[in-house]
This record gives structure tokens, C-alpha cells and sequence, in this order.
């Protein structure tokens, strides 16, 4: 095709693009002026793998899938600027016979490579350019050149801190200790972690991060940085860097590989100089929907219809750092349409929600929760969500927002569902009034997800079943409960099934190993993205009543199944769930445990899921409420109308391979030592 040159002429000889969709991404390159590479990479139309791969192929070059950092020698990397190789995106990465390995993310791009090779000593020293993908190279740039400014910050061991300070100040983008801080906000972000930890030690600065819930060590600098390190972070924060003394807190705003992060800062001053932890929080991972929260079915099912309901209170429950606040997101933005008014407010707004007015509350200046939820009712709100109900003004001003037409979203600190009533009665409010407008309450705790692509499946002991809670008398009845429920999991839209390893049919033998399916495909259809996730998570019945209500008349069997036709066609399936492997009654069933692979950092987890107890306030629990029952009492009438408790929705993510047994156990412990006492 006229007009496309030479790299559009690669992509379809190589039929990576079609030629209609190859001709509008040049128009739209020609329009914003960039070249078709950049736009290509910029929509991912094509992988960027197989790209650079293409074009390696096409010029005789070799491709690389990974880089090792370790092997880099140091005398290249002294000689290569980093901003250049950050600019250019090549980086010498070994040396082979007098031969410098370069690895380039443009093999078709000569400029790079022939600017390096000057820095390197001109044509006395002969260079070969392998292609690496610009992932795999910006990766190994910031560990490449974090390992030298380590080395450099230890030259720092025995200086002063004041003029460290001052070095800093008249420091520019080549200083050591602003790539050493800039690199733990890009290896945070690549090791999805949520929070930064610098501490001071008696001889060491340690960096830990949390992921997953959990802390781990990744870096460590001499005592003598430590004032850099920090002046660095609170000029970024635009904090006061002389002061030393007293707890400070600011805000940081990044983009990292294309991600915008907002980080929280906070300081305070310890025995050993000052601590530094910044909470990271990633603007597009908070747009989550509820089918990726690890829900069962029914579970999924009732909370969405409380959700729709216009009036009443629904509380979520669970510890700090149990995931309510993504739960209540999730909420909102399931209900989030023009037709409704939502009005926040929290402490502090952690993500800014399209459509949704936001306040962040501020005690110092009398802008408490129950302050802002007294304003929010004169602002004709539909829905009401305040961060947490702490104290009897707020929770009163709650059940009054629901008796005149609100429905109030909001948290409590209770370690499981029944809790919240006696908490609420705690803080004076009537039996009556609760019964009357609580809807229903969820408990929930978050457990770490087994790594898709190392876990390793076997058989369960009996001790696996007492730590899940099973009752020994009724083990196969029990046993069968929880594997209908496994098989309703909702594992969310960008699921995938893991591939059986090979170590496991050592183990189990092929009979056992059927794949256990997780989830859906990633693709979805661009028209009708909200009823193809609606179906995904409720199934064929449910989608097929909706579908009556939208189209306002009966759905004939064709119809349905034209609906459902469209979305496999778009990569879907209306069934969802997953599939477990065949069990025998009075065998054990087949779950999984942690192994460890480069793709988790060899943890055995990736990413969090939650296990839940939702409570219905159905007439049972209402007349346990009205008699002023304990949560005992309360739990155990929620309980005979179907309530799973923490442990046993544990369980329900175990059989379906989710979770281990070990993560439930840590997770529901100290709930099960409150219900001994």
C-alpha cells in the first residue's frame, strides 16, 4: 500500500496488521504528526514483542527475551550516560571476543547504536545490536544503573549531613541519589507493591515494600545516605527538609511506564533519624467491578440487587487493610449512571472517582464525617457513601439519611458481620432503628492469590480440612456444599486457567489433573462491555431476566442465544465459574499450594482476592436484632439462612484453587480464636 513506507510494508507481509486497520492507524499518525511506530505501540495493535521481533527478523537480527542485569560489566555502564540510554533505548549489555552486545528497542533505528558506539570508543571497538523489547531494556536500565548508584551512595558513608543536603539541592537528574529514588518508585510499581518503607537502622538504611499485604526487603543503602535520601523525598513532596523533628505528610505525582501514581508521604522522626513510608496508589487499578473481587455467585448476586436498592444502610466490616474501601469503589462504580447523584465522603480520597463528588473530611477544622453527611443531605444526593461510621452522631445521622429515601454506604471495624449490630448498638443506636434500616452488612478479609503459573496442585489432607474449618461428622456433606459454591466463583474478567505442570502430573497422575478453568478471556466486545460482564457474573437465568426487563416483553430461547452468540464471538462465555476436578465421595479433594516462579518473585502469590460474609438482614436476623441478641446469636440465625463465614468462604476459594489453605488460616485466625472465647 502506497503511503505506509517501509515499516507498514513489514507489518503486512508479516500479517501482523490488516490493511484497513494498518491505513486508519497511519491516518492517525499522520494527524497527530508522530510516526506509525509510536501510535501502534501507543493503541496496542500489535504486540510489542512480536513487533520487534518482526522487524529483528527483517534485518537479520537476533531477538532477546530477557536481559541480565548482573552480567552488565560496570566498565560499559560507566561509559553510557543513563538519560542517553534512557532516550536512545539501547544499552550495552555484555562483551563477547572485543564484541560489545548492544541491545536496542528499534532495530531498524541506526542513530542510536551509532552514537553508542562513539561512546564507547569509536570503530576501534566493534558493537552487534540484539533487540530487546523497550520493557525488557527500561527493566534492566534502572537495574543496571541502581546497582552503580548504590555503589556511589557508599561513598557517602562518612560525609556530613549538611553538605550532603547541599549537593543535593545543586544536584541534577545524573546525581546518584535521584536515580537511586526515582528507581524504587519504578521497581515498586513493576513489583506491584503498595508501599514504600525507608528505615533507618544502627550501620544501614533497609527498603522493604509491601506486596501483597506482606513486607520484603529489596534494598539497602549505607547509614550516610540516609539525609539524601530523605531531602530527596521531601522535596519532591515539597515538604520543609530542615525540619528533623516533627512527623510531616505530602504528596507525590509520578508517571511510571506510562502509569500516573499518586504517592502518599510521611515522615517521622525515629532513635535512629528519620522514617519514611509512601503509600502508592495507582489511579487505573481502583476501576475494578465487583466480578473481580473473588465473590461466589450468590454471594455477587444479593449484593448487587442491595446495591440497587434506593434506601437503607450497607456496611462493610473487616481490619484495616482488609480491602473495603476497593469493595465500596467497586460499589459505586457498578451504580455509578447519570441518573444518580453520589456524593463521598473520606478520609483521606484515595481515588478520584468520574462522576462522583468527593469530599475528604478534615477533623482540625470541624469537617467531620458527620458534619459532611449532614451537608451531603441538603445536596438532593441518591446515594451517600462516608468512609467510616466512628461515633453515635455519625451512625445517627446515617439512619436518618436512610428513612428519607438514601442509600448510605459506609465501614466499620468489626472483625466479622454480626459485629457491626452490637457496634452499632454500642453506640446508642435503637434495635428498631437498626433493624429497620440496615440492609445487610459484609464482612471480608483479603488472602493472597496463588501464582497462576506455578502453583502446584495435590491432594488434601485431613489436617488441611480441620484448619479449613470442616466439620469431621459431616466431612462429605460439607465437602460437596463448598465445591457447589468453588464451581461459582467469580474470578473476574482478565482471568485466565493456568497450564498444569509437569511436576504436578508426577504427583497426581493425568486422572487427576483436569485444568481447572479460572475465569474468562481477556478480550471483550467494545459495544456492550457492561452486559457482557453482567452475564460473565450472573449467569445464563439471571442475564435472561434482565434482558426481559430491558427489552420490556418476554425473551424467547433464540434470542438469549443469539445475546450469548455475540459475546463468545467477542472472546466471552455466559457461564463463567470454575471447574474442578473430578472428586469421588470419600476422597479428598484436589487444591493447590505455593511453589514459586520468576513471574510472583518466586513468593508461590500474585495479587490478593477476598473471602467474604455477607449477612442479609432477613426477618430471622431482624427478629434476633429486635431481641437485642448477641452476635453469637445473630450469627448463628444468618448462618441456618445460608451465610458462609470467613472460614468457610476461605475454604470455598480453596477447593477452587484460588488461595491456600495457609493463607485463610493466617487470614480467619483471629476470628476463630474470638468465637473460642
Amino acid at each position: 500500500m502506497e503511503g505506509l513506507g517501509y515499516f507498514g510494508e513489514i507489518l503486512l507481509r508479516r500479517e501482523l496488521l490488516e490493511a484497513e486497520r494498518l491505513r486508519e492507524l497511519a491516518e492517525k499518525a499522520d494527524e497527530k504528526g508522530v510516526e506509525l511506530a509510536t501510535v501502534i505501540r501507543a493503541t496496542g495493535a500489535v504486540e510489542e514483542a512480536d513487533l520487534v521481533r518482526a522487524l529483528a527478523d527483517e534485518v537479520g537480527m537476533r531477538f532477546v527475551e530477557k536481559i541480565h542485569p548482573e552480567k552488565v560489566p560496570e566498565e560499559l555502564v560507566e561509559a553510557v550516560p543513563i538519560n542517553f540510554a534512557r532516550q536512545q533505548k539501547v544499552l550495552p549489555i555484555d562483551e563477547v571476543d572485543g564484541v560489545v552486545i548492544v541491545a536496542v528497542a528499534n532495530p531498524l533505528d541506526a542513530a542510536g547504536p551509532d552514537d553508542l558506539r562513539a561512546l564507547l570508543g569509536g570503530a576501534r571497538r566493534p558493537i552487534e545490536c540484539v533487540a530487546a523489547t523497550t520493557e525488557t531494556i527500561d527493566d534492566a536500565i534502572n537495574r543496571v544503573y541502581e546497582r552503580k548508584d548504590e555503589a556511589q551512595l557508599g561513598d557517602k558513608e562518612d560525609e556530613d549531613e549538611i553538605d550532603e543536603i547541599q549537593d543535593l539541592l545543586d544536584a541534577d537528574d545524573e546525581a546518584p541519589v535521584i536515580r537511586w529514588v526515582n528507581n524504587l518508585f519504578y521497581t515498586s510499581v513493576r513489583e506491584r507493591a503498595s508501599d514504600i518503607h525507608i528505615e533507618p537502622l544502627d550501620d544501614k538504611v533497609v527498603v522493604r515494600y509491601r506486596i501483597d499485604g506482606r513486607l520484603v526487603q529489596r534494598k539497602e543503602a549505607p547509614k550516610g545516605a540516609l539525609a539524601s535520601i530523605v531531602a530527596r523525598v521531601k522535596i519532591e513532596a515539597g515538604l520543609n527538609i530542615a525540619e528533623k523533628r516533627l512527623p510531616q505528610d505530602g504528596r507525590i505525582t509520578k508517571k511510571i511506564a506510562g502509569k500516573v501514581v499518586d504517592v502518599r508521604v510521611s515522615t517521622i522522626p525515629t532513635a535512629k533519624g528519620e522514617s519514611v513510608v509512601m503509600r502508592l496508589l495507582d489511579k487505573e487499578n481502583i476501576q475494578l467491578d465487583l466480578v473481580d473481587l473473588g465473590f461466589a455467585r450468590r454471594e455477587l448476586d444479593i449484593w448487587n440487587a442491595l446495591i440497587e436498592r434506593p434506601n437503607g444502610i450497607l456496611l462493610v466490616t473487616g481490619p484495616t487493610g482488609s480491602g473495603k474501601t476497593t469493595t465500596l469503589y467497586a460499589s459505586l462504580n457498578r451504580i455509578n449512571t447519570p441518573d444518580r447523584k453520589i456524593l463521598t465522603a473520606e478520609d483521606p480520597v484515595e481515588y478520584e472517582l468520574r462522576g462522583i463528588n468527593q469530599l475528604q473530611v478534615h477533623a482540625k477544622i470541624g469537617l467531620t464525617f458527620a458534619n459532611a453527611l449532614r451537608a451531603f443531605l441538603r445536596q438532593d444526593p441518591d446515594v451517600i457513601m462516608v468512609g467510616e461510621i466512628r461515633d453515635h452522631e455519625t451512625a445517627e445521622l446515617a439512619i436518618q439519611a436512610s428513612l428519607t429515601g438514601h442509600l448510605v454506604l459506609s465501614t466499620l471495624h468489626t472483625n466479622d458481620a454480626p459485629g457491626a449490630i452490637t457496634r452499632l448498638v454500642d453506640m446508642q443506636i435503637q434495635s428498631f432503628q437498626i433493624s429497620s434500616t440496615v440492609l445487610g452488612v459484609l464482612a471480608q478479609r483479603l488472602v493472597r492469590r496463588l501464582c497462576p503459573h506455578c502453583k502446584e496442585p495435590y491432594r488434601a489432607t485431613l489436617e488441611n480440612l480441620l484448619e479449613m474449618g470442616i466439620d469431621m461428622e459431616r466431612v462429605e456433606e460439607e465437602l460437596q456444599a463448598l465445591e457447589a459454591a468453588a464451581r461459582t466463583t467469580v474470578l473476574g474478567r482478565n482471568s485466565t486457567p493456568p497450564e498444569a505442570t509437569d511436576e504436578a502430573e508426577t504427583e497426581l497422575g493425568d486422572e487427576d489433573l483436569r485444568q481447572v478453568q479460572q475465569g474468562f478471556p481477556e478480550d471483550e466486545a467494545d459495544d456492550e462491555p457492561t452486559l457482557i460482564r453482567d452475564i460473565r457474573s450472573i449467569g445464563e437465568e439471571e442475564a435472561e431476566r434482565q434482558l426481559r426487563d430491558e427489552l420490556d416483553r418476554p425473551v424467547s430461547t433464540d434470542e438469549l442465544e443469539e445475546r450469548a452468540a455475540r459475546i463468545r464471538e467477542a472472546g466471552g462465555t455466559p457461564k463463567g465459574g470454575v471447574e474442578l476436578a473430578d472428586r469421588k465421595p470419600g476422597e479428598m479433594p484436589i487444591i493447590f499450594r505455593a511453589k514459586g516462579c520468576e513471574e510472583c518473585s518466586f513468593t508461590g502469590y500474585r495479587g490478593r482476592m477476598g473471602i467474604f460474609e455477607l449477612m442479609l438482614i432477613d426477618a430471622d436476623v431482624r427478629a434476633e436484632i429486635l431481641k437485642q441478641s448477641d452476635s453469637k446469636t445473630i450469627g448463628q440465625a444468618a448462618q441456618r439462612n445460608g451465610m458462609r463465614v470467613l472460614r468457610e468462604d476461605g475454604a470455598r476459594q480453596v477447593l477452587a484453587g484460588v488461595t491456600s489453605v495457609e493463607e485463610v488460616l493466617a487470614a480467619t485466625q483471629a476470628n476463630e480464636m474470638e468465637a473460642a472465647e
